[in-house]
């Protein structure tokens, strides 16, 4: 690290929703630049904080302790787009571009490149800003482990431990009573959650985004389960999964977020539908943002460090536009504008899959 270039102050944000390690990035970019001698600011609240100058500046104090603490000390939000701003107008919100004023903010801090932590939403956000001549660092960030260009974003492995546990404790209730307990799990339009917790909690069916399921499928393997004197089964959903010929169950649709839709509600109509074609009482347990929560594992601890202390190094290097990302153990260097508004989900093709099918998991197809 010896050669740092002409940058002495920079700034870090965390956008989109919330995922374990978050802070572990945050203390690995602070500590790692404060080592070189740089100034760093942490903007508060995502994109919104670079629009309304809500910056604080880190020390090595403000990133004690928090390595272990799930969430963000920064705070943040999936709304505030500086590009597509909500503004109250006449008791109304319209729309406006503030980019221009979120540039004027960091440079009143002298401000010279920023590292944004954060999902898809937030990468296209700084894909954009990276063009408009800002100095920009990616970190992926998402339980949804959706990101392309990367094997892995960190707070995948604590969701999926998370979800794994879950069905570890419904299969104990789930033969106790014989029944069918579906658990629904996020990821929404990828079935990362979904394949990884099902596989490691001996689902008996995982419905997938990716895979449109029929329920003949579904049902045809809890009465084989039943002939074979298994009472009861489980069923891990996606809540992005939906059944051929239909559509995503949709709980919201959000205004003013990246996320057009919310989605919800996948598991319990699975559940009602099982239960009135098979007679066996079936019930649904959603996890939500339970997944999101808690303290992150070592794994995501470990990725979230190696992926601060290698944005920190993008930024003395000066090799700006990219996002650092994970291949064969190795932290690598990919353009932003390789993977901004694009997504990375399960291919028919995918080994994990494959061996599902091999052990006689039913992916409703």
């Amino acid at each position: 690290m010896a050669n740092v270039n002409k940058v002495k102050t920079i700034a870090v944000l965390t956008g989109g929703g919330d995922a374990p390690g978050l802070n572990a990035v945050i203390r690995a970019v602070v500590r790692t630049a404060l080592g070189q001698g740089l100034k760093v600011w942490g903007i508060k609240n995502g994109f919104g904080g670079m629009v309304e100058n809500q910056m604080i500046e880190m020390t090595d104090s403000s990133v004690a302790g928090i390595l272990p603490r799930g969430g963000t000390i920064l705070g943040t939000t999936n709304r505030d787009n500086p590009f597509h701003y909500p503004k109250k107008q006449d008791s109304q919100i319209v729309y406006e571009n503030m980019s221009a004023q979120a540039l004027c903010n960091l440079r009143e801090r002298d401000i010279e490149a920023i590292v944004v932590i954060g999902g898809d939403g937030s990468l296209k956000i700084a894909s954009e800003f990276y063009h408009l001549g800002l100095p920009v660092v990616a970190v992926p960030k998402t339980i949804d482990n959706d990101i392309p260009g990367t094997e892995r974003t960190f707070g995948f492995d604590t969701a999926v431990g998370v979800a794994t546990d879950a069905l570890d404790r419904l299969h104990t209730t789930a033969e106790s009573h014989h029944r069918v307990m579906v658990l629904e799990v996020m990821g929404r339009y990828a079935g990362w959650i979904a394949l990884h917790a099902g596989m490691a909690g001996g689902a008996d069916c995982i419905l997938l985004p990716e895979i449109p399921f029929a329920i003949d499928s579904v049902v045809a393997k809890i009465k084989e389960r039943e002939a074979r004197g298994r009472l009861f089964s489980l069923v891990v959903i996606a809540e992005g999964a939906y059944p051929q010929g239909g559509e995503q169950s949709v709980s919201l649709i959000v205004e003013g977020s990246h996320e057009k839709v919310r989605l919800g509600g996948a598991g319990e109509k699975l559940a009602r539908e099982i239960e009135k074609l098979t007679g066996v009482e079936s019930r649904c347990t959603v996890l939500g943002h339970v997944q999101r929560g808690g303290t992150p594992t070592a794994f995501d601890r470990v990725l979230s460090t190696r992926y601060g202390v290698a944005a920190a190094k993008c930024i003395f290097d000066g090799a700006f536009g990219n996002m650092v990302a994970l291949r064969k153990n190795q932290i690598i260097r990919v353009p932003i504008d390789e993977i901004a508004g694009k997504a990375h989900n399960v291919t028919a093709d995918d080994e994990l899959l494959q061996a599902g099918r091999a052990i006689g998991i039913c992916f409703g197809d």
